[in-house]
Order: C-alpha cells, then structure tokens, then sequence
C-alpha cells in the first residue's frame, strides 16, 4: 500500500506557476511588505513613544520641588461621611521656590495640629502638584507607553495590509469571471 506524502511549499506565490496571477504577486508582496512595516512601524513607534514618556518623567521631576508648608488651622479627623473624609483644610501656607509666598488648600493627615509643618510638592511657580513618580513608576508608565505606542502603530499598519487584498480579491474575481465568460462562450454553453 503507498503512502500519500503532503509536502507544504513554501514561497509559492514567487514560484514559477503558470496558474499564478499578477493579481497573485501584488498580494503576496502587499502582505510581506505589510507585516515588515508593521514590525519595523510598531518597534519605531513604540520607542518614539517610551522616550516621550521619559522626557516627560524628567520634566516633572525637574518642575517639581518639595517644600515645607505650615498648616494654620487644625486639620479635621477622620470622618465616615464620604464627601467630609478629603482631608483638605484651608489655611496651608508655604514660600514656593521663587520666594512668593502662597496659600491654599492641601491634603494634610487628620487631626494635623496648626502651626505643624507638612512638606508639599509645588511647580516652578508655587501651585500644588501630586509628587513626581517613583523610579518603578516611571519605568511601567515608560514601557507600557511604548509597549501600546508599538502594538496600536503596528496593528494600524496591519489593518490597512489587510485591507488590500479585499480590493485584490475583488480583481481576482472579476478575472475569472471575465475567463469563464470567454471558456463558456467559446464551447457555447453557459455556467451561470
């Protein structure tokens, strides 16, 4: 008894076929050209991306300065209300970098006595900010940056590769639709 052998051929729409289309070779190098820009788009997209995200890290830090603010009234305690539990008081006063002196509304710990010091993190020009990200932060917010940057950049350029063969098959199709036509009529039957 023989065994069938399968053999998979790889590269085949470059082969030399004579049922190969010129329909058959656009597509084929549309898709290769598709994935390498998608790849090499989606590797340059996403190291553009994380280094925005670390010049933004660094421009943070570097707009953010921590400095000592006194607290002028007693700070509330813990409260169950949800609204009451911000623990933000009026009456937070501390000199901003620039040597003016502010005053405005802070987060401070609850029951915070008045005249204690509470250090806050200010921009160049004196206006509360949150705290600049830690080193891990800046790493996740820097990889997953460009980690999405890559994936959406890549799957953009992936999309539209796909999209050409759609245009391709429709060709394809009213090739063959034009040869039956053309079989057909030369043997004077119809198909369809």
């Amino acid at each position: 008894m023989r065994t069938s052998q399968r053999t998979t051929v790889r590269w085949w729409r470059w082969r030399s076929n004579p049922l190969r289309r010129r329909v058959d070779v656009v597509e084929a190098w549309v898709v290769l050209a598709g994935w390498m820009l998608a790849v090499l788009g989606g590797v340059v997209a996403g190291l553009a991306a994380a280094g925005a995200v670390g010049q933004a890290v660094v421009r943070q830090r570097a707009d953010s300065h921590r400095v000592p603010a006194v607290l002028v009234q007693d700070a509330p305690g813990p409260s169950s209300d949800r609204a009451a539990s911000d623990r933000r008081v009026w009456g937070m006063r501390w000199t901003a970098p620039d040597g003016t002196a502010h005053r405005q509304r802070a987060r401070v710990p609850p029951r915070a006595p008045a005249g204690s010091t509470i250090p806050v993190w200010t921009h160049r020009d004196g206006d509360l900010t949150s705290p600049p990200v830690s080193d891990g932060e800046a790493r996740l917010h820097t990889g997953m940056g460009g980690a999405l940057a890559g994936t959406f950049a890549g799957g953009a350029v992936l999309g539209a590769a796909r999209l050409a063969p759609l245009g391709l098959d429709r060709r394809r199709s009213a090739q063959w639709d034009a040869e039956w036509e053309r079989i057909d009529s030369q043997r004077g039957w119809k198909t369809g």
